[in-house]
């Protein structure tokens, strides 16, 4: 192999093709920035895969002192073909609550990270890790030292509660019906030893999302997902109102709001300048609220609906979280604390029931709903909705009664 340059990835160099941004790219512009020759092994492997068409990594086991996860362990399976690429473990970082950074915590990051690693940072993984991906055993104590001295701490992997992923919440959304920030500091810290020690059935992930808009994906995303709501009335600023009306115009607000309500909660009033909503009909799905931003607004009594059950595609496929608790203030220290006992008994009957590899919500799938809220102490409930569509990536439309 040349020492200084990077080898002949003919397979790869048409990634670079076209108008988007590539990959490949990045990592070349990276081995040229810092001669890290761990990239360049990855690219020759990678080649190779493309030549082959078979992936060429092996898992295994790596950790740092006191911690059984959190390392994503790397080996290449053709370590003779391609020595520089022979171990290329990932490290999760959790990041902070809302994934607010200061660019000089990113920076005394990235620095400790090109000392000990390849430099290449994914932000982040689907869980919400800030994940460094490229290091070799030899390193990761020392790696992992470095960052905890800034307070920095390893994510979860394997078997474990999964870091937490949150929204930007009331830092900087109106739309916030509670403190995803606070929350989510809270649950993790709680079940910290959970996510540093393999001890579970399989992976637990929690995410929290402000409202129903979801910007964190917990519904389709995470095993326990927060969201926030309100239960009285959607507050209406009538000054607003009409404002938007003679901006906007009748016809903007019937084709863009009126009429997308799915449930035909909102209508004109006789005047043209104001609007009626009917609240028991509001399902609460923020569409009239994102496009009129200034007239609408949460209502006033809010907090949080909690859905479980949510994950991915492995084993009997992709699922929705079902409503388990339709909504449950959260205002302080004691609503947390509750929050957290409750979830603490799922964890447990889940870890008791479960087999092996199996999510909560595919044990509660296999049990049952009412054995669930039996084992767990809560009461059934018709705002309990077990399947709120047929399939997370579409949207079926909604059908007109009457």
């Amino acid at each position: 192999m040349a020492e200084n340059k990077l080898n002949p990835t003919p397979n790869l160099d048409t990634l670079e093709e076209g108008p988007w941004p590539s990959f490949i790219s990045g990592f070349k512009e990276l081995y040229n920035r810092t001669g890290n020759t761990m990239v360049r092994g990855v690219l020759d492997q990678l080649n190779y895969s493309y030549e082959t068409r078979m992936g060429y990594w092996k898992g295994g086991v790596v950790g740092v002192h006191g911690y059984g996860a959190g390392i994503i362990s790397r080996y290449s399976m053709v370590p003779e073909l391609f020595p520089e690429a022979k171990e290329f473990h990932t490290m999760r970082i959790q990041p902070p609550p809302g994934l607010h950074y200061s660019t000089k915590a990113l920076r005394e990051v990235l620095d400790i990270w090109e000392k000990h690693g390849s430099g290449i940072i994914s932000m982040h993984g689907q869980t919400g890790n800030l994940q460094l991906q490229g290091v070799v055993q030899a390193n990761v104590q020392e790696l992992f030292d470095d960052l905890n001295k800034l307070g920095w701490d390893l994510g979860g992997a394997g078997a474990t509660v999964r870091t937490g992923a949150s929204c930007v919440g009331p830092a900087r959304c109106e739309m916030a019906c509670y403190d995803t920030l606070k929350m989510h500091e809270k649950v993790l810290k709680y079940f910290a030893d959970l996510t540093h020690r393999p001890q579970l059935p399989y992976k637990a992930k929690f995410k929290f999302s402000g409202c129903g808009n979801d910007c964190a994906n917990a519904i389709q995303r995470s095993d326990y997902a927060v969201i926030g709501t309100w239960k009285d009335e959607i507050q209406v600023d009538e000054a607003e109102v009409a404002k938007f009306i003679e901006t906007r115009g009748v016809a903007y607000l019937t084709n863009n709001v009126i009429t997308r309500c799915p449930t035909n909660a909102i209508v004109m009033n006789e005047d043209g300048k104001s609007i009626t909503i009917n609240n028991s009909d509001c399902v609460r799905c923020m569409h009239c609220l994102n496009v009129m931003t200034k007239a609408l607004s949460p209502g006033k009594e809010r907090g949080i609906a909690l859905l479980v059950g949510g994950k991915g595609h492995l084993k009997v496929g992709n699922m929705l979280g079902s409503v388990m608790v339709p909504f449950m203030k959260m205002e302080d220290e004691d609503d947390i604390e509750a929050f957290i006992d409750m979830i603490d008994s799922m964890i447990d009957y889940w870890a008791e029931n479960a087999l092996d590899h199996e999510r909560v919500g595919e044990t509660i799938e296999r049990v049952g709903m009412q054995q669930f809220l039996d084992a767990v102490g809560l009461e059934a409930n018709p705002d309990m909705v077990i399947q709120p569509r047929d399939n997370p990536y579409f949207k079926a439309p909604y059908e007109k009664v009457g």
